[in-house]
Parts: structure tokens; C-alpha cells; sequence
């Protein structure tokens, strides 16, 4: 992979988190007054999950990986990307301690924030073979 293709998924990685910002300022901003903190932020995972969905989608629509482990790989640098910023960035700027941070991961208390992470991880390679899938089909 050339130092483009590097740009394109680093520019795509920026963009999935000025989406992911503007998810939780809508949910802070509306949703998020009128239902409990935990079902805001289950809700706000849906949200996620769609509209990174449909980033990752247009991202592997105009800019295809290679391969399917290429698109895995792009996958898990993204998901290792997403998580390195949520926790230094949410500890050493937002001031919120680990334990506050890790307590995102716990799925038995309702905190679903890990699928998002899987999405991010796995949806490269779902929307690349779908792609390739429906390019057979034609």
C-alpha cells in the first residue's frame, strides 16, 4: 500500500469521529434529557452504528481494499484507532478516570459501546464482500 492509500484511511478514520461527536452531541443535546443515561446510551449506539455504517460503506464503495485481509485489516486499525482516542483523550482531556472509561465495556450493567467497536472492526470486510458478492451476480 502506497502513502495515499494511508491518507484515505486516516481521512476516513477523522471522519467516522466528527460522526461519532455529532452522535453524542445529538444525544446530549435531545434524546439524552428525556430517557435515562443508560437507555440514551444504548440508543446512541443504534445511532453509531448506522451512521458509521453508512461512512464505512461509502469509504469501501469509492476506495475498495484489495482483499478481504485488507479490509479486515482496515477494519482493526480502525476499531484499535477508535479505542487509543476514547481513552487518552477522555483521560488526559476529559478527565474521566480508567475505571470510568472501562466501565463503557461492561455489557452485563446494559453498556453496549463494544458493539460499536465490533462494527467498526468488521464492517469493512462485511461491506467488501458484499461488494465483491454483488459484482458476481451482474
Amino acid at each position: 500500500m502506497d502513502i495515499s492509500g494511508i491518507w484515505k484511511y486516516l481521512a476516513a478514520w477523522f471522519l467516522m469521529l466528527l460522526v461519532s461527536i455529532a452522535n453524542g452531541a445529538a444525544r446530549d443535546l435531545t434524546y439524552g434529557k428525556h430517557m435515562s443515561e443508560l437507555a440514551a446510551h444504548q440508543l446512541s449506539t443504534v445511532t453509531s452504528v448506522l451512521s458509521l455504517g453508512a461512512v464505512i460503506w461509502l469509504f469501501i464503495r469509492f476506495y475498495p481494499p484489495s482483499s478481504a485481509h485488507h479490509a479486515m485489516t482496515i477494519g482493526l486499525v480502525w476499531a484499535a484507532f477508535t479505542v487509543a482516542f476514547e481513552f487518552l483523550f477522555f483521560h488526559f482531556v476529559g478527565g474521566h478516570s480508567w475505571s470510568e472509561l472501562l466501565a463503557n465495556y461492561n455489557i452485563f450493567k446494559g453498556r453496549v459501546w463494544v458493539v460499536v467497536l465490533l462494527w467498526v472492526a468488521t464492517a469493512p470486510y462485511v461491506f467488501f464482500h458484499f461488494r465483491r458478492r454483488a459484482k458476481r451476480v451482474r
